[in-house]
């Protein structure tokens, strides 16, 4: 995905309110902001991608109401992260606990809390190194299991809070781990 910072230096820095109404009243943009501030206009995704994107969310969705141990988020949902920055990754989930201590205008707004899983899925426009920082940050921002697919080498990576980032290479089944006990991508739907 091709992404264009807005530069917004004559203007006075947005408020999480403005920027959240900012982004309402552009509802055919696409828009996260990062720690510095910088809005950041994103593409739409191509055909595959998307359909790759609805396939993961499926099994998410399927293994979620399943086992009902938090909640699952698309691509269109904006989370407010410690660093400042407004985030949308591909999927996102969190724990019932964590989600339950928000307030009911905490959660119809941009959450203010940092997911326990993400999900980054490469479109062919997407930049690799500028993910893995969005990756990072994530990380960085207390986000305990992240997975960045790469499709078109069929890598991926796999980050862990307090680890290194462990990539791998055409892996048929990625496991949810601990964070998301019992779940398993197969990765058929993707290659």
């Amino acid at each position: 995905m091709i992404t264009y910072p807005l530069n917004l230096d004559n203007l006075s820095q947005l408020s999480d309110e403005k920027f959240y109404l900012f982004c309402r009243q552009n509802p055919d943009l696409k828009l996260e902001r990062n720690s510095n501030g910088e809005i950041i206009i994103m593409s739409p995704t191509g055909g595959e991608t998307g359909n790759c994107n609805a396939e993961i969310l499926i099994e998410f969705g399927l293994w979620n109401r399943q086992y009902q141990l938090g909640k699952l988020f698309d691509s269109s949902t904006c989370f407010k992260l410690p660093n400042g920055a407004n985030r949308s990754p591909d999927i996102a989930w969190i724990k019932q606990d964590r989600w339950n201590t928000l307030t009911p205008e905490q959660k119809e707004k941009f959450p203010p809390i940092t997911p326990d899983f993400v999900l980054e899925l490469l479109s062919p426009s997407d930049s690799l190194a500028t993910t893995q920082i969005k990756m990072q940050e994530y990380q960085n921002n207390g986000v305990k299991l992240g997975w960045l697919i790469n499709r078109k080498t069929k890598q991926v990576q796999i980050y862990r809070q307090g680890q290194n980032t462990e990539t791998l290479t055409f892996p048929k089944i990625l496991l949810g781990e601990t964070i998301l006990p019992k779940f398993i991508l197969n990765l058929s739907l993707i290659w």
